[in-house]
């Protein structure tokens, strides 16, 4: 019979997803973020590849992405609403993790199993954030999809994309939950 760690289901079953936007200093220490990253970055990895790399964003940053993310909406010919879409995470942050899917060349690993090992991640560092006490919350935007902002803001070059951008802080005491998927309609059990 396997070894049921009760408290981490428990963890996984009630932990809920709240707003990056209502999140408030103060954020983790850098020695708090080591251990976030260290526990997050034990994901599949696929033959030791780390086919991802980490920016944690700070202060002064949040300022120089918001104003990134309007000069690339207007080369765009964007509209105020899509201004305001880009700025907005940037302008409310307070500390982020950027997690940039970087595949490498393996005759063994696919690239779409590389990016699910970034998506791991990202999810991986929400876990461990919220596990550590803080609110986390998993964000892109179309900023981060858009491949000139990705070179600009975070130096992303040819093959690496932004997987997400896990926004950590002080959540607010309580918050929404939002529903839970019905597993009757979504889950088939086969059993031949």
């Amino acid at each position: 019979m396997p070894n049921r760690n009760d408290a981490a289901l428990a963890f996984l079953k009630s932990r809920r997803s709240r707003p990056a936007k209502l999140f408030t200093y103060p954020v983790p220490t850098r020695e708090q973020m080591e251990e976030i990253l260290t526990a997050a970055t034990r994901v599949p990895d696929h033959g030791k590849l780390e086919p991802w790399r980490l920016i944690v964003l700070q202060g002064a940053a949040f300022r120089r992405l918001a104003d990134l993310a309007e000069a690339r909406a207007k080369e765009l010919g964007g509209d105020e609403e899509k201004i305001a879409k880009g700025r907005g995470q940037y302008d409310l942050g307070k500390l982020a993790v950027v997690v940039i899917a970087s595949p490498k060349p393996s005759p063994k690993i696919p690239p779409a199993e590389q990016l699910l090992s970034a998506g791991a991640l990202c999810f991986g560092i929400v876990n461990a954030a919220e596990a550590a006490g803080w609110g986390a919350n998993w964000l892109t935007g179309w900023p981060a999809h858009d491949a000139t902002f990705a070179a600009r803001a975070f130096g992303c070059g040819e093959g690496e994309t932004v997987a997400g951008i896990v926004h950590i802080g002080t959540p607010p005491e309580d918050g929404p939950d939002r529903p839970r998927p019905d597993l009757s309609r979504l889950v088939t059990w086969v059993e031949a």
